[in-house]
């Protein structure tokens, strides 16, 4: 679903670069392995099982793309059919019946957001749009848009303008302006981690890694008795994925994710200025720091890719302030010159020392 960003997920399995080798500790696995992949949300999901799944690898797809397939039908921005795209049809303010999930995305959604002061915001479509970066073709807008042209979509946008109703039985989203839209692609691949791990935790499986895009949890140890790991990518080159790593993350159980702004941009024709596809909902404009990624890692999926976008659009030096402050682990690459620098929080520095 994050169809904006699905390029700029920094995060990558260590196995995809070290010959499917979990850790990239080069030798036989000790134990056998199931693993799986295949297209959701307009990107790609892996599943890794340590030892053996109930009913083996023909059951373990069936479920999970049953998994997938059902949060597609419920969030997707760009399926016309989907829960949220009738919501976002919805011209009016009043309540609109949805289901748990929608409405526990939507508030996770919204809480990321006030802690974050409005940092990320999941209606900020309108300004995503105007930029050229949304849904809107490109050379049907101009390369830079005016103030009153900035002004006029943020009415349209604002979490204060949108409202989760949650009854006994029954969830309700409300929206104050009828124009309003919700674009849930920012947070989609974590929730969709999430529920591929709940799945995994359903039947039983103790060991085991999933992924949307760059949305990662991981349970127990991997094939070789280890902490799982990732990766880092370093952006060496502002096109080319893969080409260095930048360090090893263990994940300890946890989740992690990353936003990054170093592969999806425009440049302005006038000033040669370089436009990021991350807008920043105070400005209404794209973020102009050279902070290029910031990689989160959280008790959940869903948690991460909110707080990342979040901490992009904050930049580096005050993401990490805001991170310490909270004991938050989290990992940022700047560009300074002609080179790349990181930092990381407190908090991060017990998943950069693997065992």
């Amino acid at each position: 679903m994050k169809k904006i960003a699905l390029s700029l997920l920094t995060v990558s399995l260590l196995a995809g670069f070290c010959a499917g080798l979990a850790g990239c500790d080069i030798g036989t696995s000790s134990r056998s392995e199931i693993k799986i992949g295949g297209k959701t949300m307009g990107t790609f999901y892996n599943i890794t099982v340590i030892g053996d799944y109930p009913g083996g690898q023909d059951q373990l797809r069936h479920e999970a793309e049953e998994v997938l397939d059902s949060i597609n039908k419920e969030i997707s921005f760009f399926d016309r059919n989907s829960e949220l795209s009738h919501f976002n049809q919805h011209r009016s303010t009043e309540p609109f019946k949805v289901s748990q999930d929608v409405a526990d995305v939507v508030i996770a959604s919204i809480r990321a957001g006030q802690e974050l002061h409005g940092a990320v915001d999941v209606t900020v479509g309108p300004l995503v749009n105007l930029w050229g970066f949304g849904h809107v073709k490109p050379e049907t807008l101009p390369p830079v848009p005016d103030d009153n042209a900035i002004n006029a979509a943020r009415k349209r946008v604002g979490l204060d303008k949108l409202h989760v109703i949650v009854g006994y039985n029954s969830a309700q989203l409300k929206k104050d302006n009828p124009q309003l839209e919700v674009d849930l692609s920012t947070v989609g691949e974590g929730f969709g981690a999430d529920k591929l791990a709940e799945l995994m935790d359903r039947r039983g499986i103790q060991n085991y890694m999933v992924s949307v895009a760059g949305a990662i949890r991981t349970k127990g140890l991997n094939s070789r008795g280890k902490d799982w790991v990732v990766a880092i990518e370093h952006p060496t080159t502002e096109q080319a994925v893969g080409q260095r790593l930048e360090i090893p993350v263990c994940t300890r159980g946890q989740a992690i994710s990353t936003s990054g702004s170093y592969r999806n941009y425009k440049i302005d024709e006038k000033t040669g200025a370089r436009l990021s596809h991350i807008i920043d909902p105070a400005t209404g404009k794209p973020i102009t720091h050279h902070t290029v990624s910031i990689t989160v890692v959280g008790p959940t999926a869903l948690w991460t890719d909110a707080i990342d976008t979040g901490l992009m659009v904050m930049g580096s030096d005050e993401a990490l302030r805001y991170a310490n402050e909270r004991s938050m682990a989290i990992y940022t690459i700047v560009k300074e010159g002609n080179e790349f620098k990181s930092h990381y929080s407190k908090a991060m520095q017990q998943y950069l020392v693997c065992d």
